[in-house]
């Protein structure tokens, strides 16, 4: 089923970047891990995946140190990202953790990411999450916001922007959610001719992740269709 459900998603993210007339290679798929137990991350990795995606640091930490002895005996180049909201409380694991941090959303959290990724001597690599919708469960900086934000990171040298990342509302025609993804692209085009370069989009999940890329995903996170429905 893994390999299956894998294949068909790599023709999908294909397809749906030729579509758009980009090549399909710019685009990373992240395997959501959420719930889904060690041995069946440990095939999804004998299968080829290389981008996992956590939404919990404390699930996470178990997991990677777990797996670690078995993708390094495999040569397994891979990569963990944190793709779940992220508490102050929680930066210092998910420092030592996460290859990509997707979750910044405040100059308090770049502030403590900062401190935490220098006492390790490590750059930190992050997205913004950019909330585009009213839905008090989304977390995000406003548009209003993102220039103090942008303003704030520069001067902080542990930490490496890469580009934006959303979550959109839910719905059930995936159709009405290309505009948010939409608008991401144009609030990085808008900041990238300010003189920034922020080259990756993560956003689209498993309903709706073609619309996406059709709209300049880089990255998209998938679990559902990949690993099934949450147990």
């Amino acid at each position: 089923m893994l390999l299956e459900n894998t294949s068909v998603i790599l023709k999908r993210i294909s397809h749906a970047a030729m579509r758009a007339g980009r090549n399909p290679e710019e685009i990373k798929l992240i395997a959501v891990t959420k719930t889904v137990k060690e041995d069946t991350i440990r095939k999804a990795a004998d299968i080829g995946l290389r981008i996992f995606g956590e939404n919990r640091v404390q699930e996470a930490q178990s997991k990677i140190q777990s797996l670690k002895e078995y993708f390094i005996k495999c040569h397994f180049n891979v990569q963990w990202h944190l793709i779940g909201h992220l508490q102050k409380n929680k930066v210092k694991v998910a420092v030592q953790l996460f290859d990509l941090i997707h979750t910044l959303d405040s100059l308090e959290l770049a502030e403590e990411i900062n401190k935490h990724a220098e006492r390790t001597n490590k750059i930190q690599k992050v997205l913004i999450q950019v909330k585009l919708s009213d839905e008090e469960t989304k977390h995000g900086i406003t548009e209003e916001g993102l220039s103090r934000l942008l303003d704030g990171i520069k001067s902080l040298k542990y930490i490496e922007l890469l580009g934006l990342m959303t979550m959109p509302p839910y719905f059930q025609n995936p159709e009405d959610v290309r505009p948010y993804f939409r608008r991401l692209r144009e609030i990085r085009d808008i900041i990238n001719k300010e003189g920034y370069y922020l080259p990756e989009l993560s956003m689209g999940m498993s309903n709706d992740f073609q619309l996406a890329i059709e709209e300049g995903a880089t990255l998209v996170r998938i679990g559902t269709a990949i690993f099934g429905e949450r147990q």
